[in-house]
């Protein structure tokens, strides 16, 4: 048994925000209860003092790459858990463009089978929705799903047609599952490096403007209320994507999305030519970043997700143009997350639901502190100082715009199943 003890209590879905112990056994917690009311049931269990620290359902990262199969230069399945762990995550993501892509049962199974051998978090591997993620056939999806796949999503390139996208959905709607999708318009995008704009013009990069992400969230969006799937938009970057997903809300349909820590942090200025802040969708304008921010504050974003996307330091180290998008994310998203609530701009049990109870909720499971839920739990501290050293990552790879920033606020223990993942 593992009795956590005096920590500040954070659990959205049931709005608890006071201090309160909480008695683990196994891999799941058996009781929750004000200080010290569980001291004569803790006999000989392992004591944490978690005074001072938030105690908080498992951090979820919706949305990130692992490059196993594959990509194990860059990642693999071992160092890329152990990041998210020691980011404060409970359990990942990973999308399916793998080598092989994760477009069949056998994929799935593989994926999870490493998993169980060598993660420090749980894994929920999201299934490819066409062949190849060629965006030409279906992929076996009731496979994967029953293979142990979460969502179905071709990231790294939109679902290529509004038919194929229709198909996806209808067979997704019947099974429950949801949809994820990049939303990029390929035409609008093709050749370009970062966002369209000043910046761009100033650097004489070719930009894509905003609308390549907003054109396709307006086709999903329809193509979702034709079929009455579960759509979630991918890392949405753009105040006009926003608007859009404010708009499906209203109309009652199941449309979600999330947010990166990088699009609510950065902006296009900032780029400069540094393939470390060169992602996609690309940094946006000022005004889309002050929109994300309001988003995350208001509810109209359910999630944010770190779209932790690791290179080989060689693969960077290149001209901009010729450097592949992505940057680690795990490790300092929380951090990031917590800078919005010390300026006031975000409320913090706000922000442990964008980590914690939205991700779940999009993936129609429950995220909760309680007796009988899974002893998956994040301790952080809201005041820890401390510098990121992207050469202390647990990553294989260095590919991060943060390296040296200053933070106030850490994760300090993740518990997955019972066991502590990570301690600071």
């Amino acid at each position: 048994m593992l009795l956590l003890k005096g920590g500040r209590l954070l659990d959205p879905t049931s709005g608890t925000d006071a201090p309160h112990d909480v008695l683990l056994d196994g891999e799941r917690i058996i009781a929750v209860e004000t200080p010290g009311a569980l001291n004569g049931r803790a006999a000989g269990a392992e004591q944490i003092d978690a005074s001072g620290l938030v105690v908080a359902p498992g951090f979820i990262d919706l949305h990130c790459h692992l490059r196993e199969p594959g990509g194990e230069i860059s990642e693999t399945i071992e160092t890329g858990t152990l990041a998210a762990a020691r980011g404060g995550f409970t359990a990942v993501c990973p999308m399916p463009n793998t080598r092989p892509v994760n477009d069949n049962a056998s994929v799935t199974r593989s994926i999870l089978e490493r998993a169980q051998a060598v993660a420090h978090t749980r894994v929920w591997p999201i299934g490819a929705a066409s062949v190849g993620s060629h965006g030409e056939a279906l992929a076996e999806i009731a496979a994967m799903q029953k293979a142990g796949a979460v969502a179905v999503s071709d990231d790294g390139k939109p679902v290529a047609t509004a038919k194929l996208l229709r198909q996806v959905m209808d067979y997704c709607r019947a099974l429950d599952l949801p949809v994820i999708d990049h939303c990029e318009d390929v035409s609008l995008a093709a050749g370009a490096a970062m966002r369209e704009g000043s910046s761009s013009v100033r650097l004489g990069l070719r930009g894509m403007p905003a609308a390549t992400e907003s054109i396709c969230v307006a086709r999903d969006i329809q193509v979702a209320a034709l079929t009455g799937c579960r759509y979630h938009v991918a890392h949405l970057s753009t105040r006009a994507s926003l608007d859009l997903v404010r708009g499906a809300k209203r109309d009652g349909l199941r449309v979600t999305c999330e947010v990166t820590p990088h699009h609510f942090t950065m902006i296009d200025e900032e780029v400069g030519y540094d393939t470390n802040r060169k992602m996609n969708p690309p940094l946006g304008s000022r005004e889309d970043r002050d929109a994300l921010i309001a988003g995350l504050a208001d509810g109209a974003v359910d999630v944010i997700a770190t779209d932790h996307a690791p290179h080989e330091r060689s693969t960077k180290d290149v001209e901009f143009d010729r450097a592949p998008f992505g940057i680690l994310g795990f490790e300092t998203a929380l951090s990031l997350a917590l800078e919005l609530v010390h300026s006031g701009k975000l409320r913090l049990m706000r922000m442990v639901e964008l980590f914690t109870a939205g991700p779940a909720r999009v993936l129609g499971m429950r995220r909760s502190v309680a007796p009988g839920e899974p002893a998956d739990l994040t301790l952080f501290s809201t005041s820890h100082e401390w510098k990121y050293h992207v050469a202390d990552s647990a990553s294989k790879s260095r590919n991060s715009p943060f390296d040296g920033r200053s933070f106030r606020g850490a994760p300090m223990m993740s518990i997955v199943a019972g066991g502590v993942a990570y301690r600071r």
